[in-house]
């Protein structure tokens, strides 16, 4: 997560920080910012500067709202490498 984040300019993080803060605070919260991934995990949607679009997976654990996994979006499908470490991190932290 954070490897993703430092390639982003600052505008963008601010725009992700930005996006992330309004789905904690105003938690529960759906679409177009929000939208549930199943098992458990959530992505945050950041249109970014470049016109490209960042994502960023997340779970609430004891409610705490995690970041487990940032990358920018291709197609319209979540790849599944980036829901497969979502998933990995998530049975890490709930062991």
């Amino acid at each position: 997560m954070r490897d993703w984040l430092s390639t982003l300019t600052k505008e963008d993080r601010r725009t992700v920080g930005s996006d992330v803060k309004t789905v904690e605070f105003g938690w529960p919260i759906g679409m177009p910012i929000c939208r549930n991934l199943g098992d458990g995990l959530w992505e945050v949607r950041s249109d970014l500067s470049d016109g490209t679009i960042g994502r960023v997976i997340f779970a609430i654990i004891g409610g705490d709202m995690v970041l487990l996994e940032g990358f920018h979006k291709t197609s319209d499908k979540t790849p599944k490498r980036n829901l497969d470490n979502a998933k990995k991190r998530l049975k890490e932290l709930v062991k």
